[in-house]
């Protein structure tokens, strides 16, 4: 289980989105400027602007400063959306949630269900709690792209094994291997592709 942890942790950062009150109206035009920020940013200052530390490392997979190391190296990279559209904006004094519709990058065709916390004058991603939309055919098709890439290190007939484990998964465990915040999910999932 050693050798799939690393590739784990490949999989974790393709899916990490890039660096990324009073309840009123205004908070809903801050909570969405913030949204849109985190999302498209290439400035690896956004990490810490944008995102709370919980928020980053949930989307690295890491801890600590190397989480936000992780954060910053993914949006100097331009790894993220082209846009992202935030709807059902709900705030609720210092906590708000959204869903945020993803054009481009990692998350391309998904939706996903963001908490957020205002820090100061700063409304922040906080966690990803969930789908709006979930396309799993998208989600392979990344990994698919991924695992092609020289850089990623891994094996034709090892990428196979893992992408074909991914299209067969119940969408449910996919998506809670996205948002778990660790590696269990994604083993549990491609584990018996390293096994013999």
């Amino acid at each position: 289980m050693r050798r799939l942890v690393p590739l784990c942790l490949l999989i974790i950062s393709v899916f990490a989105l890039a660096a990324c009150g009073g309840g009123g109206s205004n908070d809903e035009g801050e909570i969405e400027a913030a949204i849109e920020s985190s999302a498209t940013s290439s400035n690896p200052a956004d990490c810490k602007r944008f995102n709370t530390q919980k928020f980053v490392e949930q989307t690295s997979r890491s801890q600590g400063a190397e989480a936000l190391k992780t954060c910053e190296k993914e949006a100097s990279g331009g790894s993220g959306a082209k846009s992202a559209t935030p709807s059902n904006v709900e705030v609720d004094g210092s906590k708000a949630s959204a869903d945020v519709a993803l054009s481009g990058g990692s998350f391309d065709g998904q939706e996903v269900e963001v908490a957020l916390v205002k820090g100061g004058d700063q409304w922040k991603l906080d966690q990803l709690t969930g789908f709006a939309k979930f396309d799993q055919a998208k989600v392979v098709e990344t990994f698919e792209e991924e695992f092609a890439k020289p850089s990623s290190g891994v094996s034709k007939k090892l990428a196979s094994c893992i992408v074909s484990s991914f299209e067969k998964a119940p969408q449910a465990k996919l998506e809670d291997a996205l948002l778990s915040g660790s590696t269990t999910g994604f083993e549990e999932l491609a584990g018996s592709c390293f096994q013999g």
